[in-house]
């Protein structure tokens, strides 16, 4: 049986997390809004480094899946 994931909750926090930083770029300090665009950033970089991971570990347990058919 397959289970639906729920992420409700991770949607919500993402578009808090998004519209604090969309309110943080009109900030007067210049320092607050060079702050958005490298926490933008850094987001996007975890995004993919969290995707590259998922890759990975669905390679690797492919493999094992594979491995532990051959000695069966």
């Amino acid at each position: 049986m397959f289970k639906i994931e729920d992420n409700t909750y991770r949607d919500l926090r993402e578009r808090s997390l998004h519209q604090w930083l969309d309110d943080m770029e009109r900030h007067e300090d210049m320092t607050v809004r060079g702050g958005v665009r490298l926490c933008r950033e850094y987001l996007a970089h975890l995004e993919e480094q969290n995707a590259r991971l998922r890759e990975e570990n669905e390679l690797k347990n492919s493999y094992l899946r594979k491995l532990a058919q051959k000695k069966r």
